[in-house]
């Protein structure tokens, strides 16, 4: 079976990709630019620096392996299994999510481990392929049409998309809170730069009239912890934490973890 990563890696080099990406950039830079704390950690996709208008001293890119040809010897990351983050409990103030989920053998696990880390009042943002948009309906085809052996898949062939609703509920079993959640990309499954430039004006009706069959949504949650209320400054850096700051990767320059240090 192939990594997953370098699946989505690849998609994001196309046209759809590219498009998805713009927006999720955005989204990222409007959601954490306001998220204030010590520590943020970003869980996989190097080539999205999801943290870079955001203002915390102290963050990491974590990464479940390197990538094929080795890594840059530039800046160092954080190769670490998302289910067993090294990090304390109640450590960090902020973690993203960046389809960190539905490329996941076990996403319970992952979020578990990220309840588990943050601080109480700490925030955790997610960005997740949409199964009930029209994006999500192709691949739901192309996977039958694959079993009858033809077809190609629109979508990475990786992991298992995860629907809105159903996320809402794993958070609020970890009990966390969510505090906002919004759609985005309703162009047409189409794999052409020309088509989908020509479809541009979908975006403004699809956001209006049926927000939620967008082919990408954006959650952002809140840590709640029941008889905890936080006095004085919200945030101190933690003493299991190294102080040094760990820079992210820029686009097209991802950093990554020299495990030995």
């Amino acid at each position: 079976m192939s990594d997953p990563i370098i699946g989505m890696q690849q998609w994001f080099e196309t046209p759809p990709g590219r498009y998805l990406l713009a927006w999720e950039r955005a989204e990222f830079d409007r959601a954490v630019g306001d998220i204030f704390g010590y520590h943020a950690l970003q869980l996989g996709l190097p080539e999205l620096d999801t943290l870079q208008a955001n203002r915390m001293p102290h963050k990491w890119l974590a990464l479940r392996e390197p990538p094929p040809g080795g890594p840059p010897q530039a800046k160092p990351a954080l190769i670490a299994d998302f289910a067993a983050l090294p990090f304390e409990e109640n450590s960090l103030d902020l973690v993203v999510l960046p389809h960190s989920l539905e490329l996941n053998t076990d996403p319970h696990a992952t979020l578990r481990e990220v309840e588990r880390v943050l601080v109480p009042e700490g925030k955790v943002v997610i960005c997740c392929l949409n199964p009930a948009s029209l994006w999500g309906l192709r691949q739901r085809r192309a996977h039958l049409y694959r079993r009858l052996g033809f077809g190609e898949l629109f979508l990475p062939d990786a992991g298992e998309f995860i629907g809105y609703w159903r996320l809402r509920d794993w958070l609020r079993l970890l009990s966390f809170e969510v505090e906002s959640g919004n759609f985005g990309c309703y162009r047409p499954a189409m794999k052409s730069e020309k088509w989908l430039a020509r479809y541009d004006w979908i975006d403004g009706v699809g956001e209006r009239w049926w927000p939620i069959f967008g082919a990408v949504y954006f959650l952002v949650a809140v840590k709640k912890v029941r008889g905890v209320k936080l006095i004085g400054p919200a945030w101190k850096p933690s003493a299991g934490i190294a102080t040094a700051p760990v820079p992210m990767a820029n686009r097209g320059h991802p950093t990554y973890l020299d495990q030995h240090r």
